[in-house]
């Protein structure tokens, strides 16, 4: 049977790869089955209206095509809809850190190979009032860099040009003063940055949250707190190599609902978007979307060795 799919994609993520790659694609998914029209996003908050619009007019499946940020607005349209469509994700944007977790490929016709295959799996996802997240939602410290960088820098630079940010930001490094509250841990300190990790892929630190899944309903909680810079330069090299959490700044836990305040004016970072402000309540939705993914969870990100499930579907 032939299945309806829409794909919102962002036209200048990744160095505006799915621009050069967008008649490929859809060639791939409709020989096998997938009969697809497009949506290109044309600014900020687009991506949530057109998913939320694909639910509305029957898709099969929604794949969002870009980076986290566009992952994240197709996501804040689907999530509170009462059925919410497979989501299928091509990660062509600078930073994909959500397709990273699930090892989902880079290379575009591997990551397309995984949605013509048909295999997903439940993932949790976040919710903080009325908006949703996927990976994580951060404040404090370097939190901001990922969207302070401008897009076209982004185009230009790729990975890079979050490196000449962070570099720039240094030197102005300064503590919040934060009140977190959950079932498990209540803190009262000064600190230079949290995370509240739903994957163990965070800003392309995969052991900065090594015990975070996607499936146990809670989130992996960090916390870095207040330190000088040369402290803060050692934390992050220790966290390259997961090697940070017996340091004694940091407080790591895990719960399904944390309740976060602070008298300074914290902005906070959802999925590498600027999600509003402190203070905010972060829930837990367990089971909540179905994503394409590798059935052996042997893909890498890179996109070498497509799994043997995908080929013999491919070839049947």
């Amino acid at each position: 049977m032939v299945k309806r799919a829409r794909l919102i994609y962002n036209p200048t993520s990744g160095r505006e790869e799915m621009r050069r790659r967008l008649s490929d694609i859809l060639q791939r998914l409709e020989s096998h089955g997938l009969e697809t029209s497009t949506h290109a996003t044309t600014g900020e908050g687009d991506a949530t209206l057109a998913a939320a619009d694909a639910v509305d007019r029957g898709f099969d499946i929604i794949i969002a095509a870009g980076g986290d940020g566009t992952l994240n607005e197709v996501i804040n349209g689907m999530a509170g809809k009462e059925h919410r469509p497979s989501l299928g994700i091509l990660p062509l944007g600078t930073t994909n850190d959500f397709a990273r977790a699930l090892a989902i490929p880079r290379n575009w016709e591997a990551a397309c190979d995984l949605i013509i295959a048909g295999h997903t799996k439940s993932i949790d996802i976040g919710k903080v009032g009325s908006k949703y997240f996927v990976n994580i939602v951060g404040g404090g410290s370097f939190t901001e860099l990922t969207y302070e960088v401008p897009s076209k820098l982004k185009t230009m630079l790729g990975q890079l040009a979050y490196y000449m940010k962070g570099l720039e930001k240094l030197p102005r490094l300064k503590p919040i003063e934060l009140h977190l509250k959950s079932d498990e841990v209540q803190l009262d300190e000064e600190v230079m940055l949290f995370l509240i990790s739903n994957s163990n892929s965070v800003g392309g630190f995969e052991k900065l949250a090594p015990s975070a899944s996607l499936s146990d309903g809670l989130f992996e909680v960090t916390v870095l707190l207040k330190c000088n810079l040369a402290e803060f330069i050692r934390i992050a090299t220790l966290a390259l190599r997961g090697e940070h959490l017996n340091d004694p700044r940091i407080v790591q836990f895990h719960s399904k609902r944390i309740e976060i305040t602070s008298p300074d004016y914290v902005q906070l970072n959802f999925d590498g978007e600027l999600g509003g402000i402190l203070p905010c309540t972060v829930e837990n939705l367990p089971d909540h979307l179905n994503i394409f993914v590798d059935p052996s969870g042997t893909s890498t990100y890179g996109g070498r060795g497509l799994f043997a499930a995908i080929n013999k579907n491919l070839q049947s």
